[in-house]
């Protein structure tokens, strides 16, 4: 009775070992699980259909609740900086279903871009000179109804372009009509009549 009394600081008891033992088989039953239904660590030409639609899913769920951590600016804009981040998550996202990289790595940097895009925004918002070195500056190319060639052909807008987006969004013909156009961040032409 007296041995039963004391207690060994080193010995854990049996209810402790078996709760370990037990969460860490739970564990590993999750993650045998996960790999087989998912298709993690075999080769791409291996996957099958179910495994890609499976991955297709999990990565457009986390994709559409990452980019919900961004900014609508980033869909709704189609600036050169927001461009860059859906080309690339795209890209780096593609590669987590098809199977040609890591799944969970693959899907963490891609959660890593869309932080690092917000980032950017951020310092944007705050420093002007920041967000003309990441999203540009907009460029006049008509002033008072006259052509600025030279800002023109810097910005690739050939007169014909001009025509097409005066018709298309000044819903005019005659350029004596528009006191200012310039070649905004996005690319686009932005019209002010006079």
């Amino acid at each position: 009775m007296l041995c039963c009394a004391q207690h060994d600081k080193n010995t854990i008891p049996l209810a402790t070992k078996f709760l370990r033992t037990h969460t860490v088989f739970g564990m590993n039953s999750l993650w045998n699980s996960l790999e087989i239904v998912l298709g993690l660590g075999m080769e791409p030409k291996e996957l099958t259909f179910v495994q890609i639609s499976l991955r297709g899913i999990i990565v457009f769920l986390v994709t559409v609740s990452t980019m919900r951590l961004g900014h609508k600016r980033s869909l709704a804009r189609k600036t050169p900086f927001d461009a860059v981040l859906l080309v690339i998550l795209a890209a780096v996202l593609s590669r987590a279903i098809n199977g040609s990289a890591a799944f969970f790595a693959t899907i963490g940097g891609g959660v890593v871009l869309v932080v690092l895009h917000r980032l950017f925004a951020f310092l944007a918002y705050y420093s002007h000179g920041f967000g003309i070195l990441v999203k540009g500056s907009p460029d006049t190319i008509v002033h008072d109804g006259q052509c600025d060639f030279h800002a023109m052909r810097r910005n690739h807008v050939s007169t014909h372009d001009l025509d097409e987006d005066m018709r298309l969004s000044a819903h005019t013909t005659d350029l004596s009509e528009v006191r200012i156009a310039r070649i905004e961040r996005s690319g686009d032409i932005s019209f002010i009549k006079k």
